[in-house]
């Protein structure tokens, strides 16, 4: 099994030898910006891991893996602009640096881009690859959407959460593992328990970003740390709060709304502390954990060659940020 490390180079060689045509610049300049920019490429390397796991030619999956690191940038334009958003990864956005329209145009040019990646795969897998691609990026748009009207409702149940974040967040990490399987011609049931553990791993990732954003160290999370309370977020948090609170801590709740972020933050941390609300969290984060280790030893190759994805896993899951 090759390390994470080695498996993203495959990724930023293949980022950087991906040319776009020239005409119209403006409409494809913003996709080279946001293709490399960077990040962890955290979905396109799991993919390969996958593939890897099963013995695939690493090779033959990069394709698969450009649609999925292609298609996931794409989401983070459209997003960048939902969210009135003026930096990604410390620079520009790009509806900030070439207009929104654009950015819309570029963003739906991307997605055409992650379809031609796709097709490139193996023709004796390209069926199953096409359907777990679409029905993956389908999830995401849903969970998008689900997110967003999560906003006006204050009747978000957690099971509603909990589905959110896995359309949202999940199915893209389950989605890639699967397509990494499905490229290095896997058994179907090892492709299904790869797609668990994905999903679990990436549900379990976002309840740890939840708690990470409250109780994380600011110098090593990357953002500000308590702006899911600031703007109100119906994070798990949040809900569980809302489940356990008094009716008296939930009117000071309320009337914190308007308060200035740092009496916000300060208060709305004290009640999670009062009512063990981060012990709550971590608990559902390990039940999702769990299920996801759980999926992985089903699967049927030997032990040593799970080693790396484990490795990986418990780096991601006592991460700071």
């Amino acid at each position: 099994m090759h390390a994470p490390s080695e498996i993203l180079k495959y990724i930023e060689q293949a980022i950087k030898n991906t040319t776009y045509p020239s005409h119209p610049g403006s409409l494809y300049e913003p996709i080279s910006y946001i293709m490399g920019l960077g990040g962890k490429r955290l979905r396109p390397v799991m993919l390969l891991m996958s593939a890897d796991l099963f013995g695939g030619d690493l090779q033959a999956a990069v394709p698969a893996a450009m649609a999925i690191e292609t298609f996931h940038n794409f989401t983070l334009i459209h997003d960048d602009i939902m969210d009135n958003a003026p930096l990604r990864r410390g620079q520009q956005t790009v509806h900030e640096k070439w207009g929104r329209n654009t950015a819309i145009l570029s963003g739906d040019v991307m997605m055409v881009e992650a379809n031609k990646h796709i097709t490139r795969v193996d023709i004796a897998v390209l069926k199953p690859a096409l359907d777990t691609f679409n029905a993956t990026a389908q999830g995401v748009c849903e969970g998008q959407q689900l997110d967003m009207e999560f906003e006006s409702r204050n009747d978000v149940s957690i099971e509603e959460y909990i589905d959110m974040i896995r359309l949202k967040t999940a199915v893209l990490v389950g989605g890639a593992m699967k397509l990494g399987a499905i490229v290095a011609h896997a058994r179907m049931p090892d492709a299904d328990l790869i797609y668990q553990f994905g999903e679990n791993l990436g549900i379990a990732f976002q309840l740890q970003d939840d708690i990470l954003d409250v109780y994380g160290d600011p110098e090593k999370f990357g953002k500000r740390v308590g702006g899911d309370i600031i703007s109100d977020k119906k994070t798990f948090l949040r809900l569980k709060l809302q489940q356990l609170a008094s009716q008296e801590d939930l009117r000071k709740l309320s009337d914190l709304v308007r308060a200035a972020d740092t009496d916000k933050i300060s208060q709305v941390t004290a009640l999670y502390d009062r009512y063990l609300i981060k012990e709550e969290a971590t608990v559902m984060m390990q039940y999702y954990l769990h299920k996801a280790f759980a999926a992985l030893s089903d699967i049927q190759v030997p032990e040593e060659r799970k080693r790396e994805l484990i490795l990986l896993a418990d780096l991601l899951m006592n991460r700071e940020s």
